[in-house]
């Protein structure tokens, strides 16, 4: 009797790839993003920019920013929604996370890092930032191969110019039982890109385009790269956006970290002429992001579960 095979996201590798100067393996991995995108909407990659200190660093880092007391970790605020601290919500208790605008910067991380802690501190400050800029050059290079990849490369710069990033910092509990908890209920990202990079401890669960659910199993030191509904609309529904969750079983605590690329308020979205035709006709009216956001985080927008479709679809 034949077996079914369990799927598994794809694993591409950016080894030696940057943007200044594209390497022999350029077009190789290009193509290999976009099938995918189109097919699954994510993939997991293995990128040689992050030395093995750091990586440990990165989750050091994390345990001590989420052992600060919680009246502490409520000065992380912020006006735009989920951008600052989450946490104590009823439906998914095991949640809780901070958030960083362009932690790229150094000076944007510094600046948290002094409301949390009395005298600052040096060295999450620096891993961070260092985490992030690392991030946002392999955010880059994908958004870059997806543009060439679609024949619309012309509109990179407009397209890179038009997003800031947020690092976000997440922790799950453990359940502290076998039975498996909800961690983050089912959604699609809003965003651009997402590059997501945890522990080793399992709980991130992938909706196929057919309904099926892949649980993701972490290859140690690689990222899973996954679009948002901002990129599907904006290659006019040729990218997949999946649906995501969290599920949680076991004692240990989940941490993982999340960098997104988000449309700048004010920039309007809309799909470029050339990828509308007979075959692909508009999906999407062109919209602004935060105009978008503000429907979805209403309590009407909360029970949508294809609120981009709601607020846009032609």
């Amino acid at each position: 009797m034949g077996s079914e095979t369990t799927p598994k996201l794809p694993l591409i590798d950016f080894t030696n790839l940057n943007l200044e100067a594209k390497s022999p393996n350029w077009e190789l991995v290009k193509s290999q993003v976009y099938k995918a995108l189109v097919e699954y909407g994510c993939f997991e990659a293995s990128f040689d920019k992050f030395p093995l200190e750091l990586r440990q660093a990165i989750f050091a880092s994390l345990e001590e920013l989420f052992d600060l007391p919680l009246q502490t970790k409520l000065l992380n605020v912020s006006k735009k929604p989920y951008h600052g601290y989450v946490g104590q919500y009823s439906m998914v208790p095991l949640y809780e996370s901070m958030g960083i605008d362009d932690a790229n910067i150094l000076e944007n991380v510094k600046s948290m890092t002094n409301i949390l802690w009395q005298d600052g501190n040096q060295n999450f400050s620096k891993t961070l930032h260092s985490f992030s800029e690392e991030l946002t050059e392999l955010d880059q290079i994908i958004r870059k191969m997806i543009l060439e990849s679609l024949g619309v490369e012309k509109y990179l710069e407009e397209h890179m110019n038009s997003t800031n990033y947020l690092l976000r910092v997440m922790k799950y509990k453990g359940p502290q039982t076998s039975d498996t908890k909800l961690g983050l209920s089912t959604h699609t990202d809003k965003n651009v890109v997402t590059i997501l990079y945890q522990n080793q401890v399992e709980g991130l669960e992938v909706m196929t385009k057919d309904g099926k659910w892949i649980s993701y199993k972490p290859t140690q030191g690689s990222f899973v790269v996954m679009i948002g509904d901002t990129l599907h609309a904006w290659s006019n529904g040729r990218l997949h956006s999946p649906f995501h969750r969290v599920m949680m079983s076991g004692n240990e605590a989940r941490y993982s970290t999340g960098l997104f690329s988000i449309p700048k308020g004010g920039y309007i979205i809309k799909a470029p002429e050339e990828l509308v035709d007979e075959e692909h006709p508009l999906l999407f009216k062109p919209y602004d992001h935060v105009d978008f956001l503000k429907y979805y985080y209403s309590e009407k927008g909360q029970r949508d579960q294809f609120a981009m479709h709601t607020f846009c679809g032609v």
